[in-house]
């Protein structure tokens, strides 16, 4: 038997491609670990930005007119045990692309620059983020606890959290 032909690339490549040129172009050579499409997510394309350049990243797809994701949809929190991650999910409205953008951080000193000077929704996302995770968000106008008491320790959804009562 033969074997099957190789899949067709996703209608979504020219997209990713675009855009993954102009931040290496405008922001920096080396701002992208990946760029990729996500198949399993009705093919989105998604970026993976290096931290310390997420910041310039950040405005340069708001900004850039032929970026323009001026929606910023949903902002998540992801544990991997070895590194924390943002993903940030953002949403061109005129022509309805959308693109996933991940910044990861270090799990013993996880701080990413804020991206709510660029888009104000990231606010509640963040601190939410920051209380439940421990991701602190550089520049962020209010990060503070948003869901635990002032007074709690640790935050209660990262893979190593220990509990101070094991009953609750």
């Amino acid at each position: 038997a033969e074997p099957p032909p190789p899949p067709e690339p996703s209608p979504k490549q020219p997209e990713l491609d675009a855009a993954a040129k102009l931040i290496r172009s405008l922001v920096h050579e080396e701002a992208l670990e990946d760029a990729y499409i996500n198949e399993m997510s009705r093919h989105m394309p998604t970026i993976i930005v290096k931290n310390e350049h997420w910041a310039a990243t950040a405005e340069l797809l708001k900004r850039h007119e032929e970026l323009h994701f001026t929606y910023l949809r949903n902002v998540s929190g992801v544990d991997y045990e070895t590194h924390l991650e943002v993903v940030y999910h953002l949403v061109h409205l005129e022509s309805r692309r959308e693109l996933a953008v991940k910044v990861k951080a270090d799990r013993s000193d996880p701080v990413i620059a804020s991206a709510t000077p660029v888009w104000a929704t990231a606010n509640w996302n963040e601190r939410e983020i920051y209380d439940l995770l421990g991701v602190t968000f550089q520049g962020h106008p209010d990060l503070r606890r948003i869901m635990m008491s002032d007074d709690w320790v640790g935050h209660p959804l990262r893979k190593d959290y220990e509990p101070l009562d094991s009953e609750v």
